[in-house]
């Protein structure tokens, strides 16, 4: 995320010196163009309790409703002599099954724990993926269609919402932890730990280290997928003319900066598309077969 910003924030002063001279724009900020909106959580269904119904609710149905019709509709139309379909299918499941799974883990374990990890992948990827589709979510601006009220089209991704790579998070975090526990047992589990081979005083800041290394994991392994995704989703939406209109630029040379801007919004949308949609499910999958691993390996 940080990269990205930074890239952002280095270009801009250079965009507005093509659009004019500077005393040619007025540097007025249009309060009314909030892009961050764009991940305001109303509620559009009041459900018992603190559970509401709003778009983060709709797009994780969206998207497990997509990871569950997929593989439904993939078992189905298998044959023995593959087609096209059947065959980029084929390179996914390899790619799964060989390069994140089999990669850290024995064969044993890895069928067993293919299943979860292929539906982790296929769930983040399917929710980073519809999260560039503009979808009709935004129901702060409303197209009126024939009398009707409709929502206007937004992007927004459940995985820019920190509670959702939070929540995948915390499974897979007591996921290995019961694994190492089930493997070692609670004290061994413990023990595998510090790295063989110390010994001595400093077992105990080693251990101590270890200790907190499984509690940064909450917040790297969920924090690295909400801020690309949050991260990428910001800098579409201000690079597509976002920076005409929060600048209240009103003159020729706003032309110019707004072609640059859409043209800089399209390829950020292309490099999100793809390239980074599918490249932090791959991480977070990753990561999370390494963690699994890991803890049920006999050494550290």
């Amino acid at each position: 995320m940080s990269a990205r910003l930074r890239i952002a924030a280095a270009l801009t002063p250079a965009i507005l010196l093509l659009a004019g001279p500077a005393s040619a724009f007025a540097l007025n900020v249009n309060e009314d163009y909030r892009p961050q909106d764009e991940f305001k959580l109303d509620t559009w269904i009041p459900i018992a309790g603190p559970l509401n119904f709003n778009k983060a609710v709709m797009y994780i149905l969206i998207a497990t409703a997509l990871t569950i019709g997929t593989m439904l509709w993939i078992s189905k139309r298998m044959h023995q002599k593959p087609n096209k379909v059947q065959t980029a299918v084929e390179v996914l499941y390899t790619l799964m099954r060989d390069n994140i799974t089999r990669g850290n883990m024995s064969d044993k374990m890895a069928a067993t724990w293919f299943p979860f990890i292929g539906a982790l992948f296929l769930f983040i990827w399917f929710s980073n993926m519809i999260g560039y589709l503009p979808l009709p979510t935004n129901t702060e601006h409303t197209v009126d269609i024939f009398g009707l009220e409709v929502p206007s089209l937004a992007l927004y991704a459940a995985t820019a919402n920190l509670s959702v790579p939070l929540a995948l998070t915390l499974v897979v975090w007591f996921s290995y932890h019961v694994v190492g526990v089930k493997n070692h047992g609670p004290i061994g589990y413990l023990k595998t730990w510090v790295p063989a081979g110390v010994e001595g005083p400093a077992t105990g800041p080693i251990f101590l280290i270890e200790v907190i290394s499984h509690f940064v994991r909450l917040v790297s392994l969920s924090v690295r997928l909400f801020a690309n995704i949050l991260a990428g989703h910001l800098l579409i939406l201000f690079m597509g003319g976002g920076l005409v209109v929060l600048l209240n630029l009103a003159f020729v040379g706003s032309l110019v900066l707004g072609l640059i801007t859409g043209t800089m919004a399209i390829a950020f949308f292309l490099f999100e598309v793809g390239l980074v949609a599918t490249l932090q499910a791959f991480i977070f999958a990753t990561l999370t077969s390494i963690y699994l691993g890991a803890a049920a390996s006999e050494s550290h």
